[in-house]
């Protein structure tokens, strides 16, 4: 929602909103556009003179704003039907996946944009350096991240698409796997015969089962046969070298100054679209190698009392696999914390033996309670959670459980060493830890 209101202030708009409990980031990031946020929903909220209010799939029916709406006969858009009415005038770009849908997305974005080319674009996730999720440009060209939630990426008209990944997830709304990939096989479907599906290696056999897509493949992958490929990956602190092979042959040498093998598909994903495009191949590369990487994914926030603090998204267990490996390749031997909030008790239970696999990658874990997005629930959160750490303790010896973000501070305050590097994930509100110890870092900074 931040990044379409960044992108229809660009092209003109007057916008307001407002959101539950705003961040003071997220809503200096929109001031600064000039954008006024309201703490808290309230039908005092709407402008004596608007046209539309867009609302997410967390604000239901009868939200005030959204009743006082209707008592005006404002029109009413959801977020997803709103991109689809943006691409229908546009070349849309819908990145599509369990896993990497934001890091593609501001790849090619950042690919697009350091080519000249003044696209525009809806990321899940702010850029680095750029207080900006999304931005509106005069190219007819949309990126946008594209959520499988509830279906919605179906309600967009894109003449590109990508697959990243395919795992069992949105457990609130999909039965079962088998269900979630029926949703992408008619997402596949709804991609034009004259538009570009770019997919996983991995993923394609399973979409097309559900039916064939009309659109042309373009597959890639690091661990299975593709046409864009990777070889020689080779890694030197934070920055990741690799060569690029399409169908076979060689297409050139990228360098990403993001780590982890994971990125290096997300790479090939974002190359792949931007080719397809008519970026050249030069300009990818240089695009690749100056991408400033985003926020909270793998994101370095520094060091405090000699233990590197890393922030990540990862909610999930393949995405926190990733993440703790990707620490062990750059940190080696130091003792790795994993501070993990979970998200959603449907996700959690439905993949408690993946989640505690994962975390015991780590040397010490911490599990906070579970944050329950858009669920009803009273002792579960603090339940789960506690059995996680239990079974993460179980298998090695370090799980425990925190009663809240504040004891995640004071824990790590009180056993966290010099030399130590602090992980932490979650989707949720975990972010108060990383602010409360970036907050200790400047702190120490000034002294």
């Amino acid at each position: 929602m931040r990044a379409l209101a960044e992108l229809l202030s660009d092209w003109g708009w007057r916008i307001t909103g407002s959101d539950a409990s705003p961040s003071d980031r997220q809503r200096w990031a929109l001031a600064r556009r000039g954008i006024d946020v309201c703490d808290g929903h309230r039908a005092e909220n709407l402008p004596a003179r608007a046209d539309l209010l867009i609302y997410s799939a967390a604000v239901p029916a009868e939200n005030p704003e959204r009743v006082a709406a209707r008592g005006r006969g404002m029109e009413e858009v959801s977020y997803p039907a709103m991109i689809g009415r943006l691409m229908n005038s546009r070349t849309g770009i819908a990145i599509a996946g369990t896993h990497g849908k934001s890091t593609v997305t501001a790849l090619l974005g950042w690919i697009l944009r350091s080519a000249g080319r003044d696209a525009s674009l809806l990321c899940g996730a702010e850029l680095c350096g750029m207080d900006s999720a999304g931005w509106g440009g005069r190219d007819r060209v949309l990126v946008a991240e594209s959520c499988e939630y509830r279906r919605h990426f179906l309600q967009l008209r894109p003449q590109f698409g990508a697959v990243l990944d395919i795992e069992p997830d949105h457990f609130d709304c999909f039965r079962d796997e088998s269900d979630a990939v029926s949703a992408y096989a008619a997402f596949v479907q709804s991609i034009p015969a004259d538009g570009l599906l770019v997919c996983r290696g991995g993923c394609l056999g399973k979409v097309v089962e559900r039916g064939n897509a009309q659109a042309r493949v373009e597959t890639f992958d690091t661990d299975r046969p593709a046409r864009w490929t990777a070889r020689g990956i080779e890694s030197s602190g934070r920055q990741t070298r690799f060569d690029v092979e399409y169908e076979g042959r060689s297409w050139g040498e990228c360098r990403l100054p993001i780590p982890g093998r994971h990125n290096v598909r997300n790479a090939l994903a974002a190359a792949a679209l931007a080719v397809a495009l008519g970026v050249e191949r030069d300009a990818v590369a240089d695009g690749l190698s100056t991408f400033p990487g985003l926020r909270r994914r793998f994101e370095w926030l520094g060091a405090w009392r000699g233990a590197d603090l890393i922030d990540d998204y990862a909610h999930h267990p393949t995405s926190i696999r990733a993440v703790l490996r990707t620490a062990r390749s750059l940190f080696g031997e130091r003792r790795v914390w994993a501070v993990f909030q979970p998200h959603q008790v449907s996700r959690t239970r439905a993949l408690f033996r993946e989640f505690s696999a994962s975390l015991a990658l780590a040397d010490e874990v911490l599990v906070s309670p579970v944050y329950a997005a858009r669920e009803q629930v009273e002792r579960e959160p603090v339940e789960l959670a506690e059995a996680l750490a239990k079974r993460v303790r179980m298998s090695q010896g370090r799980g425990r459980f925190v009663s809240s973000l504040d004891h995640v501070v004071s824990t790590l305050e009180t056993d966290a060493r010099p030399g130590d590097v602090v992980v932490m994930m979650g989707a949720g509100d975990i972010e108060q830890v990383r602010d409360e110890l970036c907050r200790r870092i400047q702190r120490n900074h000034a002294s």
